[in-house]
């Protein structure tokens, strides 16, 4: 374990180092809420994907592997645009204080195969256009303080608009994730479900720039992520990637005007990726490190 950790950084209390050649560790899919008949689940939440173990397999060279082992935990979305796939560990808080997320992850579209799927972007044998189909990936949390207020912290990497048009840097979202109860007074979402309208996201200062799509989409390259939250002071801090650091503590982050008293010390982590075309997207993560600092 102390060897694996070596290219963490993690805060004083090691909450979970999550392997996947050990299995998924917790990791599953995200239902929405229902009343025992699945067919009250919201659309938005109907159909998120479970994650699955992988080899990381492309059809012109066979199987990457993970960084380290053999096996990555995969999303997929399906190959409609609009489409989101997405993971979550649930857990709870020990206390309110700092809480740091870390892996090592790479975002990858489908490869689309036949000559002259890309006849409208053209190719060059360097950028590659297959990088217009990697829509946007998400690191969001749930979190119930003890005091039974609610939040979301929920940081976007946008690469691509919903029109296909790349804009590659970091959002935060400015609106709350819409929930069941909300719905059911009529609150009814018009975006993905993390927010109420796909407007409602901002840059993150300092956020943005490409990641390395390294020329085709077969070719994966991992990642170095990590994302710190202050739970007592409900913000976001700090999101590294690479070498670029953010530092996030004076966005924003909405809170429920109303308490929701049986999620008190509510702390679950989730992932997604969205594709914003008709071609599946992928998000691969090698393994994955929760620490706090209490």
């Amino acid at each position: 374990m102390t060897i694996e950790l070596a290219r963490y950084n993690p805060l004083r209390r090691v909450l979970s180092y999550d392997d996947f050649d050990r299995g998924v560790n917790g990791w599953c899919e995200l239902c929405g809420n229902h009343d025992g008949d699945l067919d009250t689940v919201r659309p938005s939440f109907g159909d998120l994907r479970p994650p699955q173990l992988s080899t990381v397999p492309f059809f012109d060279i066979g199987s990457h592997g993970a960084m380290t082992g053999t096996y990555a935990l995969k999303l997929a979305t399906r190959p409609r645009a609009g489409h989101t796939a997405c993971l979550i560990k649930r857990l709870t808080l020990a206390d309110e204080a700092l809480v740091q997320f870390e892996t090592y992850f790479a975002a990858k579209p489908e490869a689309r195969q036949g000559n002259g799927v890309y006849a409208d972007r053209g190719w060059d044998g360097n950028e590659d256009p297959s990088e217009y189909d990697l829509g946007a990936f998400t690191l969001s949390n749930d979190i119930g303080r003890f005091d039974g207020s609610r939040y979301h912290c929920a940081l976007r990497y946008q690469n691509t608009t919903v029109d296909g048009e790349l804009v590659q840097g970091w959002y935060y979202k400015t609106s709350l994730q819409p929930t069941t109860k909300m719905q059911l007074v009529g609150q009814v979402p018009n975006g993905d479900f993390h927010t109420l309208s796909d407007d409602d996201w901002q840059p993150v200062p300092g956020g943005q720039g490409p990641l390395c799509f390294n020329e085709v989409p077969t070719k994966v390259n991992w990642h170095y992520l990590r994302w710190q939250v202050d739970t007592k002071a409900g913000r976001n801090v700090e999101l590294q990637v690479n070498d670029r650091v953010m530092d996030l503590r004076d966005i924003d982050v909405p809170v429920y005007p109303h308490p929701y008293t049986g999620l008190r010390g509510l702390f679950n982590l989730l992932l997604d990726v969205r594709t914003h075309r008709d071609v599946r997207n992928f998000l691969f993560l090698d393994s994955c490190v929760i620490s706090a600092d209490w």
